[in-house]
């Protein structure tokens, strides 16, 4: 039986969260242009400059 490659899963796993928060950014950016507000990229409360959660 062939051996799964966790590191590749988990690289998986990190391009889909990527993927998922740029497309939130985008998201806010297109309703403050809509709505004539200034979004910064500064985290969300819990989350760090790299969008993880505080442990």
């Amino acid at each position: 039986m062939a051996k799964p490659n966790f590191n590749f899963i988990k690289r998986q796993k990190e391009l889909e969260k990527q993927k998922k928060k740029e497309e939130k950014q985008q998201r806010k950016r297109d309703k403050s242009a809509e709505t004539g507000e200034e979004v910064t990229d500064e985290p969300e409360e819990g989350e760090t400059a790299d969008g993880e959660p505080d442990a």
